[in-house]
């Protein structure tokens, strides 16, 4: 038994995953949060932060922006400069006002899909328009449609933005793809949002995270990248995110549209960025090597349903031949939840987090097996 075998009730706390189905018997794979309790030497350090005794308000620790750089570049060979970097309460807010320092009146936001919800209202909130430019499954993998990309951008398009890794596919992208999408946006012209909170969480062995904006000065000085720790490390209710944003006009839009916008990132918050980014103690390699077995136990049995996923912990289920008027309730009904497709703008599909126990995902995948068995 690992410690990641370990389950824990979690009804009763208020957890957004598990109250969503508060009085049914209905498991929940739908939000991207794990059932895994966080490493000790983070829970440690927010312990000691606790201890302490004020929790007031908080600048940015140097010993996090330190922490953050040195991270960067010990695990993607990429040095940034502390003055490029700008700390935010989540990567959501940092999609909102990538979208808000590109706006321009009649401007437009092209976002391949299907992607993580939050993307789809952004372009909205700053008042531009969305394009969506839909992927294609080339055999095991999800790719863009460079073709459906040329003719989707037009002369309204300011800003494109994408999920590396990819949520919900799972892609990866390699280098050639992402030179190809920076040499797409240099030749329209295009800022780049780059959302890559899942950059630790790569599942296929020979996978290498590549941040867009370390490809070449130019495209990192058109480019705005996110990062947070929240999701490898499991602390998803302790937000703190970081956009690294090279331009320092870029730079300078990006803080306006955040003034009197956001709150304060929280002390406890910032001690366990600061933790996370400081590990290099095993345990994040015993995660992936405990999730890669998860993914095997769903690729079983889903089959030719998923791709299989290069990072996160998210798995992809196509159930169009299923004819599902809604996909969601049918599965719901047999006692599975899991996120619907169509908030993705994939409908038909579904997204299913298996960032839990074994015990726990093999009672979801049986409950999954029923609901398409009674589809068919």
């Amino acid at each position: 038994m690992t410690e990641f075998d370990r389950r824990i009730d979690r009804r009763g706390t208020y957890s957004a995953k598990w109250d969503k189905y508060q009085g049914r018997d209905v498991l929940p794979f739908w939000l991207a949060d794990m059932d895994f309790v966080a490493p000790q030497f983070l829970l440690d350090a927010l312990a000691a932060r606790v201890g302490h005794g004020i929790l007031g308000y908080t600048r940015t620790p140097e010993p996090l922006v330190s922490a953050f750089c040195e991270w960067l570049q010990r695990n993607y060979g990429w040095q940034v400069a502390e003055e490029w970097l700008v700390w935010i309460p989540g990567v959501v807010p940092g999609l909102n006002l990538a979208a808000m320092a590109a706006a321009e009146p009649g401007g437009a936001v092209l976002i391949p899909t299907p992607i993580y919800h939050p993307f789809l209202s952004a372009p909205g909130n700053a008042g531009q328009r969305l394009i969506k430019a839909p992927m294609q499954r080339d055999g095991r993998r999800w790719v863009m449609d460079w073709d459906l990309m040329e003719a989707a951008a037009d002369r309204s398009t300011r800003l494109l933005m994408i999920a590396n890794p990819q949520n919900p596919t799972g892609r990866v992208f390699a280098a050639a793809e992402l030179e190809a999408l920076a040499n797409f946006a240099e030749r329209r012209d295009l800022l780049i949002c780059a959302d890559e909170i899942h950059c630790s969480i790569l599942l296929e062995r020979q996978a290498r995270h590549i941040p867009i904006a370390s490809l070449h000065p130019s495209v990192a000085e058109r480019s705005i990248s996110l990062y947070a720790s929240t999701k490898a490390y499991n602390v998803p209710g302790l937000s703190c995110a970081v956009a690294v944003i090279p331009n320092a006009d870029l730079r300078r839009r990006f803080r306006q549209a955040s003034r009197d916008l956001t709150p304060f990132i929280g002390p406890l918050a910032y001690a366990a960025s600061t933790a996370a980014f400081n590990d290099q103690s095993g345990w994040l390699e015993r995660l992936l090597d405990y999730l890669r077995g998860n993914h095997r136990l769903v690729r079983d049995a889903a089959g030719k349903r998923m791709t299989p996923v290069e990072g996160t912990y998210l798995a992809w289920l196509d159930v169009r031949d299923l004819g599902l008027q809604d996909p969601a309730a049918h599965f719901e009904a047999h006692g599975v939840g899991l996120s619907d497709g169509a908030d993705f703008a994939g409908p038909g599909f579904l997204r299913f987090n298996f960032g839990c126990p074994q015990a726990l995902l093999k009672e979801g995948l049986a409950r999954l097996a029923a609901g398409v068995a009674a589809a068919l």
